[in-house]
Order: C-alpha cells, then structure tokens, then sequence
C-alpha cells in the first residue's frame, strides 16, 4: 500500500476554493435529462435542488414527449420524440438539445430497451465539446458503444461496481472488478482504467466515496460527507457535480470531491 503513490485520501474538503469561481450573476445552461412516461420526479426535484442552490442560468428539462400532457406548460421543458413505450427514441431534436448546452446532466429513468440506448449514444455522440455526467441507469446504456464514449475527455460517470463490471466487460478491459474484492484491487483497477480512458469515475466500495480521473484516485470516507450509501445515488450529488464542473470546467476529479462536502 505504500506504493500506491496514485491514492490521496480526502479527510477534509480538499477543494473548497473551487466555490470561489462560483459567479455572482446567473451563467450558464444545464440539460437535466432523463426520464419516461412512468417516471419524471427525480429530474424535477434536481432542478429544483439545483436552481435554489446554484447560479445557473438555464435548468433545461429534457423529458421523452410522452409526458407532455403530463406536465404544465413551463418554459423549462423541452419534449423530444419517444418511443411507443413512452421513452426516448433517436431524433434529430434531441442531439440538437444536447448540443446547445453547456453541460449536460443524464439523471435516469429512461427505462431498459435497445431503442433508447440508441438515441442517448447518438445525442451523446453528436455534442463532443459539451462536459456530460451520466448517473443512475444512464451508465447502463452506453455499453452498446462504449469505447466511443469513453474516449472523451468530458465525461464523468457516477457508477455502482455492479455498472462498472458492465462497463469493463464491455470494452473487454482485462483488469476486471469483482464486489467481493478489498479497496486495494478496486484502487488498481480504476488507477489503470483511468489511464487507458480519459473519464472521471465516482463510484463506491467499502463504505467509501472513490474518484479516479488519470490515474488519479481519491477516496472520502461516507461518514465524512452528508451522504448516505442510498442518497448518493439519488442525483443531488451528480445535481452538485455538474454546477461545480460549469464553473470549474478544467478541474473534473477537484469538482466531484468539492461537491461532496
């Protein structure tokens, strides 16, 4: 363990100056996307976090049109085509809505069929420059192509080491994560996966928080945060992640460590 010159462990905020790049005025457009004509309200209870919260100009909702007669007629909603099954399908309007932002924060609920994966790779792929966060089951649709997507350097992925089993098996990375594994091989495992692919990775093992980006790994004790092994699954820490990374966009791994606390 001693060699392990790779591992910082963060027992106290480590980046608390990256609240000072905050702007006093309101800047900046965040996609919230997500969602399917059975589930939205974590996509709005992020919005809603983030707008009371943060200086972000622009909260974009971005919901399958399945649920627009759901939903009031707000002007922070954008309905992009869906799928029969009430999910997104591949759309011209959607990859538009991905480009025109300046980060784009996929929250879930987008439901488990090939068509949908599709369309989320697509809208992905066809807005290289803007910084993405994929969270919750939108780390699950990516497999289809992932050796595309994990080639970009914008990109932060909050996953479970169930999903990042998937994602490994996926690229047929050869240096595998098993759940019955201690820290130490997870820490290597990402340590070198992170320097084959240029992403940041949060993820969570042995009660705690570990970020990798670069080779780089930091790990947070769970009990030093505010987070619960449940909450910090529940959106508002990629919610947090994201503004931090809008106004710190050169700083992905110091931006989710700030978030955390």
């Amino acid at each position: 363990m001693e060699n392990l010159t790779y591992w910082k462990k963060q027992t106290s905020p480590l980046y608390k100056d990256l609240e000072w790049n905050f702007p006093e005025q309101k800047t900046g457009k965040i996609n919230l996307v997500g969602g399917n004509s059975f589930g939205f309200s974590t996509e709005i209870k992020i919005a809603e976090f983030l707008s009371s919260r943060y200086p972000v100009e622009e909260l974009r909702l971005v919901f399958p049109d399945a649920l627009q007669k759901k939903l009031p007629p707000l002007p922070n909603l954008f309905f992009a085509p869906s799928t029969s099954s009430g999910s997104f399908k591949k759309s011209l309007e959607l990859n538009s809505e991905f480009e025109k932002a300046d980060f784009n924060l996929l929250l879930g609920d987008f439901s488990k069929n090939s068509e949908t994966s599709v369309a989320i790779l697509e809208a992905i792929k066809s807005a290289p420059s803007v910084p993405t966060l994929l969270a919750r089951d939108s780390v699950d649709l990516i497999s289809a192509d992932a050796e595309t997507i994990l080639d970009r350097e914008n990109l932060t992925i909050f996953a479970s080491l169930v999903q990042l089993q998937k994602l490994f098996r996926s690229v047929f990375y050869p240096k595998m994560i098993l759940l019955s594994s201690p820290l130490v091989p997870v820490l290597e495992s990402l340590h070198k996966f992170t320097l084959t692919y240029p992403v940041s990775i949060l993820t969570f093992h042995e009660q705690k928080i570990i970020t990798a980006r670069n080779g780089k790994i930091i790990t947070t004790d769970l009990e030093k945060t505010e987070y619960s092994p449940l909450s910090l699954w529940d959106g508002r820490l990629a919610g947090k992640t994201a503004a931090f990374s809008l106004y710190n966009p050169n700083k992905p791994l110091e931006s989710i460590n700030a978030a955390l606390f």
